[in-house]
């Protein structure tokens, strides 16, 4: 019984590092948006599938946090693979991105994470505030599902469409 209490609680402490690891770097500060953008368009667009721009930085816990909530579970985990192209939006002293940024709408405005989605053409959707996502001091599984789910190519589809 001792084992297996120490075995849960290992497991335990290893998911909750994981979940806070900063040491892998989500965001380039130094990537070009404006030529990555291009390259994510015309990906989404072979694969029938819209972008998801997380902007944020290495130096936003709660963009690690959502990134690992979303990569530990295999619902939401899926949804995004068959749903959408990904990018990490850098926003720091580095590179705050700002003139992109103002073409979507200054989504930086909801503090950090946002999200942005955009169409195959790079048209912006929806942009998102994470903090509506939250739920104590990590993300809630039906706000971000339902957010994912709602935004999706096919969701959107006119109902004759479909």
């Amino acid at each position: 019984m001792k084992i297996k209490l120490l075995f849960i609680l290992a497991l335990m402490v290893s998911f909750s590092c994981f979940a806070n690891d900063t040491t892998r770097q989500l965001y380039n500060p130094y990537a070009s948006v404006e030529k990555d953008i291009p390259v994510l368009l015309t990906k989404a667009k072979l694969e029938k599938k819209h972008v998801l721009l997380q902007v944020g930085g290495n130096w936003c816990i709660w963009c690690y946090k959502f990134n690992s909530f979303v990569q530990l579970d295999s619902t939401l985990k899926r949804t995004i693979s068959n749903n959408y192209v990904v990018y990490h939006l850098n926003y720091s002293k580095e590179n705050k991105n700002l003139e992109y940024l103002k073409k979507l709408g200054n989504p930086q405005r909801f503090g950090f994470p946002v999200f942005v989605i955009l169409d195959e053409n790079g048209f912006r959707l929806h942009t998102q505030d994470s903090s509506l996502l939250e739920k104590g001091n990590g993300y809630d599984f039906d706000k971000v599902k339902s957010f994912l789910e709602n935004w999706t190519p096919k969701a959107i589809l006119p109902p004759s469409e479909e």
